[in-house]
């Protein structure tokens, strides 16, 4: 079919800009830069950014992203590492409640796999991590630190300032500029070449904007750190890694190019912002460790990829701390799993939980962190074993009610039980609870696939991709519950009266959309 070609690269630069800048905002973790020492408010933004890019409008930007995010096979939808990040992120923001930001964000923490040093944020709250940096902290405080940092471009909504400065010269050579920073990349000849061929200065104004946000995000960052209690030294560390990780763009080069800009002034301002601070140590939790394991087994779960995860985790287990050492064992459980050796699986979590419980310092974790019982979980339905399954992951929700992905794994485990009226009860009552958590909706839309139940499982896909920001495709799952011979007269009025609801805010968007556009 042939498109309207002005129109679809409007679209296309649109969706690349997005992308684009919640990369290049966010790449560099752990670096601290200018600002006063001895300020402790967070600094909030003018009006311009405010009145290009609402807070909601930003929000919206961020759940369209995601709901992509979500269907790559990178996402790493695994509950005890969603579980860990999240804890992890809570505990910067509850001690610093303003780096939430005038628009009160709930953010959202997630990885993903790719072996690359690398974290991410997208406008509205939404922070990714990939696999390769997860594995590359060395402590809590240095993954902390790259936290804190994608905090920072958040709560000061660097994106929405970003697209204010473009409002206010729209000759800037949008497509050019996108260009050129994802040709720096991989090929900064390529790169300079673009520059010379679009107009260099203008790009230049647009990447000099993500210098100064990278200041600001850390110097936020550094404040949410240091409130939170953890070592702020462990930034250093990890910057010189970050630094090396990065070699291929030297200092000599444009800097202004870099994925990771103005490396050696950075390192210069970490450095003069830790003078003078005092040393705390933090001793990790045994849960940062689990959380590393786990990331190692899934980063690459072919063949070669558990060999390689396994000779990490003999030597760990022999060169290693007492967490090292514990968790080394786990992932050799878990990488057991993957293998579909239950047995082995089995009998290596049952010694490393007998070894916990004899240990009054790591005890406390098996009640602290879903990795155990998820693991546990997964064995018994590797084993066939669905009843034992079923009651492995009730009792881990009554430890753990706040561990989302239990929650999610024993709707699993009751639907592959066949267990459809208690997965339905089970889940209607997480979904009054957990309006706005799309997975429950789509797990009850498979439920009712399974059980037979055609117009209901179209109604509960509605849901979900409404809670996503797919309002053409809620509208559309509607549609075709509708037309479904079991649909009831019940159905029907909550059909149209979602149907009412969504089709005036899809309205409401396209305006706001082409409110922007002009």
């Amino acid at each position: 079919m042939k498109k309207d070609f002005p129109q679809f690269c409007k679209n296309l630069m649109r969706l690349m800009l997005v992308t684009t800048l919640s990369t290049s905002l966010a790449v560099p973790p752990t670096v601290m830069a200018q600002a006063t020492k001895n300020n402790q408010t967070l600094p909030t933004l003018g009006d311009t950014a405010r009145g290009d890019l609402s807070p909601v409008m930003e929000r919206k930007i961020g759940e369209q992203i995601m709901s992509s995010v979500r269907l790559d096979p990178d996402y790493l939808e695994d509950g005890p590492v969603i579980e860990y990040l999240t804890k992890l992120g809570n505990s910067l923001l509850d001690k610093r409640p303003d780096a939430r930001g005038e628009s009160l964000y709930e953010f959202e923490f997630f990885a993903v796999r790719d072996p690359v040093l690398n974290a991410f944020a997208f406008p509205g709250g939404f922070i990714g991590f990939h696999s390769g940096l997860i594995l590359a902290a060395q402590s809590e405080s240095e993954l902390a630190s790259v936290m804190g940092h994608e905090i920072g471009h958040v709560s000061q909504r660097h994106i929405a300032r970003m697209l204010g400065n473009q409002k206010q010269d729209s000759l800037i050579p949008i497509a050019a500029l996108i260009l050129a920073v994802l040709a720096a990349r991989s090929s900064p000849d390529a790169a300079m070449a673009m520059v010379m061929g679009g107009q260099g200065l203008a790009i230049q104004r647009q990447l000099s904007f993500n210098r100064d946000a990278e200041r600001e995000a850390d110097r936020v960052g550094f404040q949410i750190l240091r409130d939170g209690g953890y070592d702020t030294s462990g930034m250093l560390a990890f910057f010189g890694r970050m630094q090396n990780a990065s070699r291929n763009y030297s200092d000599n080069g444009l800097s202004y190019l870099r994925s990771h800009p103005l490396t050696s002034e950075r390192m210069a301002d970490i450095q003069g912002r830790l003078f003078g601070e005092r040393y705390r140590q933090r001793a990790d939790g045994l849960d940062f460790y689990l959380t590393q394991a786990r990331v190692r087994v899934l980063q690459d779960s072919k063949a070669q990829g558990l060999i390689d995860a396994s000779t990490f985790f003999d030597n760990q287990a022999k060169n290693g701390n007492e967490e090292a050492r514990l968790s080394a064992q786990y992932g050799l459980a878990f990488v057991a799993l993957k293998r579909s050796d239950f047995a082995t699986a089995e009998k290596l979590l049952n010694q490393v939980i007998t070894q916990i419980q004899q240990l009054p310092s790591q005890k406390k974790w098996l009640k602290e962190t879903s990795a155990f019982a998820s693991l546990a979980i997964d064995i018994e339905m590797g084993k066939k074993r669905p009843d034992v399954a079923m009651a492995k992951a009730k009792a881990a929700i009554r430890d753990l009610p706040l561990a989302r992905g239990l929650v999610h794994q024993y709707a699993e485990v009751l639907i592959e039980a066949k267990n459809y009226a208690d997965a339905e009860q089970f889940l209607r009552d997480q979904i009054v609870l957990y309006r706005r958590e799309a997975k429950l909706q789509h797990l009850l839309a498979k439920t009712y696939a399974a059980s037979g139940k055609s117009a209901l499982q179209h109604i509960a896909l509605a849901e979900a991709y409404a809670i996503e920001g797919a309002l053409p495709a809620a509208l559309a799952q509607l549609e075709i519950a509708r037309l479904d011979p079991d649909v009831k007269y019940y159905d029907l009025s909550v059909i149209d009266a979602r149907e009412r609801e969504w089709k005036e805010r899809h309205r409401q968007e396209l305006q706001d959309e082409k409110k922007g556009n002009k």
